[in-house]
């Protein structure tokens, strides 16, 4: 007998949020797609920064990338600029420890969040930095998706046979940089008054941060954060209010794709009223047991009407989404429990058409050109192994979300 499927998904409310969402007017915010096009503007401007560089990540890679960077930070300091890193303690690995101490030689100051090891088995371990921020001298700004790692930093055993990792980033000018800068600072903050070292001083406010004028012809954007604070639900309830609002199209590309009856049932709601909904999954597992839980879940979606394609050119580490050509989201925040429910996550949504159809376009073509399809009757029709095995590890997941998370949507 085949393992019953998930429950179908019910809709319900989101708590009320205690820190509502800000749309900025008169942004500059240019896409960009792959560490290809990332890396460049990053370092360009670490090499351009005059007062202050402060940079949040989730992994530091020890390779050409992570070397470039690291050079370029210390340069930076070595001329007079105040640099500040923090890197996730988990992410990180050893080599975020040998940073502390190797960029700090060079007056780079390094902090590592949370440096518990594994072995302690604290739920707390998988409260994790997870976004991915820059900000330079208060007037520029990179949020996305990519780590300070080479985008073909893959398994040896793949290595040679995939495309570089497929991933987004966007550079931001203007108010919403203010916004960053306060993110960053208030979590900075929030380290050294944890160290309880009394050199913390005043936490940074809003008033505090330096205003930027609109950039003409600029865009209204958000930034959305997640914490186990005042913005637990934020980034999810972004998604579904664009959901709500949705005429024509949706497009969602998630590395990690295990989303609560909440969401799923958003998803077919859209479906139910004619707009056209796709789905850009893994294809090329980096983790099986998420990429195989995220399989239980295709039936009551394809059956509902999702597309669902799968990314086969190389490893999907995308978070992003286009609502019609009004909304768009790039950012670190999958659609999963570790994003939605555990980890520090940000995302900036963009309010524009022209921004956008940019991103639907990307995502479009890799659609059309790097994924599969996923066909109802084929799925239908998979052997019991693989219906078990699916079927397992969404157990698994369930199971470890709420006992971790506490997560009653999941």
């Amino acid at each position: 007998m085949s393992p019953s499927p998930p429950a179908a998904p019910t809709a319900g409310r989101l708590p009320r949020l205690a820190a509502p969402t800000v749309v900025y007017g008169g942004n500059r915010v240019r896409l960009l797609v792959n560490g290809e096009q990332y890396f460049p503007a990053l370092l360009a401007a670490i090499e351009s920064a005059r007062r202050v560089i402060e940079i949040e990540t989730y992994i530091f890679a020890e390779d050409n990338i992570g070397l470039r960077v690291m050079f370029a930070l210390a340069a930076a300091a070595g001329r007079g600029v105040e640099v500040r890193l923090l890197i996730d303690g988990f992410g990180g690995g050893d080599y975020a420890r040998r940073l502390v101490s190797e960029l700090g030689v060079h007056g780079v100051q390094v902090k590592i969040y949370r440096p518990e090891r594994w072995w302690r088995l604290e739920r707390k371990l998988l409260r994790r930095l997870h976004r991915k921020i820059a900000v330079f001298d208060e007037q520029l700004a990179f949020i996305g998706g990519i780590n300070i790692i080479d985008d073909h930093n893959v398994p040896a055993h793949v290595r040679g046979r995939l495309g570089p990792r497929f991933d987004f980033a966007v550079a931001c000018e203007g108010p919403i940089v203010s916004a960053m800068t306060l993110a960053v600072r208030r979590l900075w903050w929030t380290l050294a008054l944890a160290g309880l070292r009394g050199r913390a001083g005043p936490m940074p406010t809003p008033r505090q941060m330096p205003r930027q004028a609109a950039v003409a012809g600029g865009v209204p954007a958000s930034l959305v954060l997640r914490d186990n604070l005042r913005n637990r639900h934020a980034i999810e309830r972004a998604y579904l209010q664009a959901f709500d609002s949705a005429r024509e199209q949706v497009i969602v590309a998630s590395a990690y794709f295990l989303p609560g009856r909440r969401f799923r049932a958003a998803l077919l709601a859209v479906v139910g009223r004619g707009v056209r909904v796709r789905l850009l999954l893994q294809g090329q597992p980096e983790y099986a047991l998420q990429y195989y839980a995220q399989r239980a879940l295709y039936g009551q979606l394809l059956e509902g009407g999702v597309e669902i394609h799968e990314y086969f050119a190389s490893y999907l580490h995308a978070k992003v989404a286009v609502v019609d050509d009004a909304w768009a989201t790039v950012g670190s925040s999958n659609i999963d429990p570790y994003s939605l429910l555990l980890a520090r996550e940000a995302n900036v949504v963009v309010h524009d058409a022209g921004f956008a159809s940019r991103l639907g376009a990307v995502l479009a073509e890799a659609i059309e050109q790097s994924s599969r399809r996923i066909d109802p009757d084929d799925y239908a029709r998979r052997n019991w192994f693989a219906r078990a095995r699916d079927w397992c590890a969404y157990v698994v997941v369930r199971v470890a979300t709420v006992v971790l998370a506490r997560g009653r949507d999941y």
